[in-house]
């Protein structure tokens, strides 16, 4: 063989040897021990993170949690019955996350980002970690935009600001989740993009929902994350967390953002049931030691950025359903204690037909009225103490003989206030209109008033501002205070119809 020949086929074999070592890859595997109810013991893969995503056979992916000696402990994001004794498990080297963007407004997503409408795929900007450490104290401001929700009794007594964290309880069907929609809508003219994060809910109840928004032309600006009833624990568990990381994602921007959680009771039993099933020690209520941190480090993460760092914000309001009225509980307790505020909606209350079924003094939020324009704050300034004293003393009105003057004023105030801070759902109600109302209240204009008609008095009175008295509306709208001035008109406007109003 000549020396030529011989150093081409040299050169070949060294080409040969170079291109199979470039198609090596080191891949980090483990084997399935043991699967079942939604969760697999892995043994293998040392180095497995926490939180990490892994790969199992057919396509299916879990995220580890508990990270022991010999074995890890994963939950499956998809249909665990296909994953058997003896599979292989690959770890990606990933966190967990989801895709983000303005491609997903209006869009109807399951947990893990993929579409439940009719819409076709979407092609997210970027992928957020669903697990985030919060804004540090540095990076954030104090709460002091407000959060219009278009309901007189929030915007006037419980002011809830951008930013902010407030929590909404009570028992179930007392109006918890038509608080959050009638939010929604209200924030069609606020430049607020929504989340509104489904955690076991019936697919009917979300498919009215979605039809509501669509109506009021609020579904554009919102996206709706759904782990419905039929969903798999796993995926409750991340619903709440893949919603606040699409929220962050506009906040990173300069945006204001406002993600509803609905409603946390769920996710605790969900995380309850993934913790027992991995054989964590059980606690209290067979909840695990960290079910305080499970809720904390998801609302920690809404907050009002400073200008430094973008100057957008997340405001969060979570949902508790209580049993029998006990906000005593654990879950509810610890919330409260997470929350700047509660708004506390009473079953007896809402069975009255109040509605909002809103209990004034259990309800507060701690940012106050540093998250309410300077006219709401003016005109609403008694009102929340006012209504709680009424509350009391109608219950021993009832019992009373010969009232005197002062307690009988107390007691009509109140059930004209009363009267004015009832509004039917999905009907919002813009803050200059807001203010006009409660100002006639609060200033004593209307307490001669029937209390039957103070409904019929509200609606037609709003009609003749905006008829005859525009520049009223709009001073309060663009100035925000109620200055003399417009103090001035507003008080001749109420005084001149309820003249046409008594004639009616």
């Amino acid at each position: 063989m000549n020396k030529d020949l011989k150093a081409k086929l040299l050169d070949d074999i060294k080409k040969d040897v170079a291109e199979q070592e470039r198609k090596v890859q080191v891949e980090r595997v483990g084997t399935v021990i043991e699967s079942g109810d939604g969760v697999a013991q892995i043994h293998g893969l040392g180095d497995c993170f926490a939180s990490e995503m892994l790969e199992f056979s057919g396509g299916i992916y879990g995220v580890a949690l508990n990270l022991l000696r010999d074995r890890i402990g994963a939950v499956i994001l998809g249909d665990y019955q296909k994953i058997k004794e003896g599979d292989m498990v690959k770890g990606t080297g990933r966190i967990l996350e989801v895709g983000v963007g303005p491609s997903l407004l209006g869009r109807v997503i399951n947990p893990l980002g993929e579409p439940l409408d009719t819409k076709g795929p979407y092609k997210p900007e970027v992928f957020y970690p669903i697990e985030k450490i919060a804004p540090r104290v540095i990076q954030r401001e104090p709460v002091s935009q407000p959060l219009q929700t278009g309901i007189k009794a929030i915007d006037s007594m419980i002011p809830i600001g951008r930013g902010q964290r407030e929590l909404i309880i009570g028992d179930r069907q007392t109006g918890k989740t038509a608080l959050v929609i009638d939010a929604i809508i209200n924030q069609k003219h606020e430049n607020v993009v929504c989340i509104y994060v489904s955690i076991g809910q019936k697919e009917s109840k979300l498919v009215r929902l979605v039809d509501e928004l669509k109506k009021h032309g609020a579904l554009d600006y919102t996206i709706v994350v759904s782990a419905s009833s039929s969903d798999p624990a796993s995926l409750w568990y991340l619903a709440p967390y893949a919603g606040c990381a699409m929220g962050e994602y506009f906040m990173d921007r300069g945006k204001d953002a406002l993600v509803l959680y609905d409603d946390l009771s769920k996710h605790a039993w969900a995380y309850r049931e993934i913790s027992l099933l991995l054989r964590r020690p059980p606690g209290r209520e067979a909840y695990p030691g960290d079910i305080f941190y499970l809720h904390s480090r998801l609302l920690e993460r809404a907050a009002k950025l400073n200008q430094a760092h973008g100057g957008g914000s997340l405001t969060a309001l979570p949902i508790i359903e209580t049993q029998a009225n006990d906000i005593t509980a654990y879950i509810p307790t610890n919330v409260i204690s997470i929350t700047d505020g509660q708004i506390y909606l009473e079953p007896e209350l809402f069975y009255q037909g109040i509605r909002p079924a809103i209990n004034v003094g259990l309800s507060v939020s701690r940012v106050g009225s540093s998250a309410q324009i300077k006219a709401m704050r003016k005109v609403a300034g008694r009102l929340r103490l006012d209504l709680a004293q009424y509350r009391e003393m109608a219950a021993f009105a009832e019992f009373a003989g010969d009232l005197d003057k002062e307690t009988r004023q107390q007691l009509i105030r109140g059930k004209v206030m009363t009267e004015i801070l009832k509004q039917d759902q999905y009907v919002p109600m813009p803050v200059e209109q807001q203010t006009a109302i409660i100002y006639a209240g609060t200033s004593g204009l209307i307490d001669d008033i029937p209390t039957d008609r103070i409904r019929d008095f509200e609606t037609q009175f709003l009609k003749f501002l905006e008829a005859t008295c525009p520049d009223i509306l709009k001073g309060i709208k663009e100035k925000r205070e109620l200055t003399p001035e417009l103090e001035e008109k507003l008080k001749t406007a109420v005084n001149d119809f309820k003249k046409i109003f008594a004639t009616a």
